[in-house]
């Protein structure tokens, strides 16, 4: 049996729900499939499908294996484009959906270098922060800073990892009650970044539940008014590093327990994936390991926009 084949079928097969049309694609029978795939399943030990007459259902051991097979078809498509992308400079159009915050600061020096690395690709770049359907809205590619599980029609390839800070200005400590463990902000004017999952519970020790006079759904403007000594926010560190190199903000509690950020690409879970995709996607990493140190990864799991 050849099983790279046969993962091929079961992951078509998964994706199509149908024998026939699968034979189709593949130029083979209906019979030849099915044995293809009980064979993978005698091999495996494990049934992968349920079948009937009218349709097919995974079982709750073909679903996991469906989306470690993608994963593994996915890295040999990623192999496969690599070689390919050696061999010939990437071209053509490059449609990116960019985190607002992230886009205006780190990404947009990384596309800048990116675009004198590769002159003949063509970018069409859209920040924003809400949570779209990038194959809905035509995206080859989107960078997400997350927090939490992604969606499984993406494959998501890790780029780099943010910390969180709890910024004050130092007149705000200067003028306020002193803070020295996390349950401390609940007394203290705390802003709220309107597109974090958590809303007005801040992800510190068990969960902090803050209030405060402003809500925004950009960390930029927050930024504004903390440094103004008008409050706290948490906020990633690529939104507040520099404002804490100038000492225009301090990082607060710097020992409580929080979350990081994975910075993920993420492109539809599809075959024949565009060697300018891959080869941005390597850029970014390469770039981040490059300018940025990875912080200590104490992090809890992968997971969708914060």
């Amino acid at each position: 049996m050849n099983k790279l084949r046969a993962i091929e079928l079961f992951v078509k097969l998964a994706e199509v729900g149908s024998f026939t049309r699968v034979a189709e694609q593949f130029n083979t029978s209906k019979s030849m499939i099915s044995k293809e795939i009980s064979r993978l399943e005698d091999q495996l030990g494990a049934r992968l499908l349920h079948r009937t007459t009218r349709h097919l259902q995974l079982t709750q051991v073909g679903e996991g294996y469906l989306q470690r097979a993608r994963d593994i078809l996915s890295k040999l498509e990623e192999a496969d484009s690599f070689v390919l992308s050696t061999q010939q400079a990437p071209k053509g159009k490059l449609k990116i959906n960019l985190p607002m915050v992230l886009g205006i600061t780190d990404l947009g020096k990384v596309f800048a270098d990116f675009m004198q690395a590769y002159p003949n690709i063509e970018l069409d770049i859209h920040l924003g922060d809400e949570d779209i359907d990038l194959v809905e809205q035509g995206f080859d590619l989107g960078l997400r800073a997350t927090s939490r599980p992604i969606d499984s029609n993406y494959i998501g390839r890790e780029i780099t990892r943010f910390d969180y800070h709890i910024c004050a200005s130092p007149e705000y400590l200067a003028k306020n009650p002193a803070i020295e463990q996390p349950r401390d902000l609940a007394q203290h004017n705390c802003f709220e970044y309107r597109y974090f999952k958590g809303k007005n519970i801040w992800p510190l020790a068990e969960g902090v539940k803050i209030s405060g006079t402003l809500k925004a759904n950009n960390v930029l403007f927050m930024l504004e008014s903390i440094k103004a000594g008008l409050g706290i926010g948490i906020l990633p560190e690529f939104a507040c590093r520099q404002a804490i190199a100038s000492k225009e903000v301090v990082s607060i509690l710097p020992d409580s327990k929080k979350p990081q950020l994975t910075l993920l690409a993420l492109y539809p879970a599809r075959h024949h994936v565009p060697a300018s995709v891959l080869q941005c996607i390597q850029f970014l990493q390469h770039w981040f390991t490059h300018h940025y140190p990875e912080p200590d990864q104490n992090a809890s799991s992968i997971t969708r926009n914060c």
